[in-house]
């Protein structure tokens, strides 16, 4: 079993700039793999600002090249200084750091991909990643953010949650990835229960057909659940009849993690 952990909320001072920043941070934000790249006119409807405002921020952004223009298209697209930012982002991050050696042998002993992913609003941010040796392994590239309700690291911090950041996440519709993913609020509910009770979370097909995985907490020595690690791969590797091994596996690894955040068993 695992501590549930407490969600402060602090009221953010404004400052001059302030706005200025947060309109631009959200521009940043709507780039995705899905819409990797922008027109003018349609970023700046999906920001709510005008058209003026959105430039003039564009152009601040190009100048520091966090942004560059399509030169066929005209379209906006992220820039390399995000990928010299995000990689010292990535190598500076103590939990990572420490992880990584972790998650290097749990990939190894288990031959599937094994990920350690934090809680972003109401998603999961893969934040390191070792790729399977088999191959046919699947992965979640670092970076992605993934619904929290349809994969088995994000149902682990879930069940983490306080008992009132709960109820108001499961009083928003749940969107269903898959045929299995768990929509209903009062089957998920059971289902954080069981994972709060064991430690341990699954999800088989809910993120995406043919995909499982098995996923355990990490715990800091305030004991609070800071993150998740997992493993996954095509279902019809990760049988019934692997998953308690595995789960096992992953227990294991996610204590080595805890203990060096200073966990300990009480």
């Amino acid at each position: 079993m695992f501590s549930v952990q407490e969600i402060d909320l602090h009221a953010t001072e404004v400052y001059p700039g302030t706005q200025a920043v947060a309109r631009a941070l959200a521009l940043l934000k709507a780039f995705s793999d899905a819409q990797p790249e922008w027109a003018l006119s349609d970023l700046a409807q999906a920001a709510g600002l005008n058209k003026t405002t959105t430039f003039r921020l564009l152009s601040a952004l190009e100048a520091e090249r966090l942004l560059m223009r399509n030169p066929l298209s005209g379209g906006y697209r992220l820039g390399v200084e995000l990928i010299a930012i995000g990689g010292t982002a990535m190598r500076s991050n103590p939990l990572r750091a420490m992880s990584r050696p972790v998650l290097v042998t749990l990939a190894e002993q288990s031959g599937e991909a094994a990920t350690l992913e934090v809680q972003v609003e109401n998603y999961v941010l893969v934040i390191d990643e070792i790729a399977s040796s088999n191959p046919m392994g699947m992965t979640q590239d670092v970076g992605n953010r993934l619904p929290i309700h349809a994969t088995a690291t994000g149902k682990v911090l879930l069940a983490a949650r306080a008992d009132a950041a709960l109820a108001s996440f499961l009083a928003e519709p749940l969107p269903a990835l898959t045929e299995q993913t768990i929509v209903d609020p009062d089957c998920l509910r059971s289902e954080l229960a069981r994972v709060r009770q064991e430690g341990i979370a699954l999800a088989v097909g809910e993120l995406e057909p043919g995909f499982t995985a098995v996923a355990a907490p990490v715990v800091d020595r305030e004991r609070l659940v800071v993150a998740a690690i997992s493993v996954g791969g095509p279902s019809v590797r990760l049988t019934q009849e692997r998953l308690p091994s595995l789960a096992a596996m992953v227990q294991m690894s996610a204590r080595q993690i805890s203990r060096q955040l200073g966990y300990w068993p009480g």
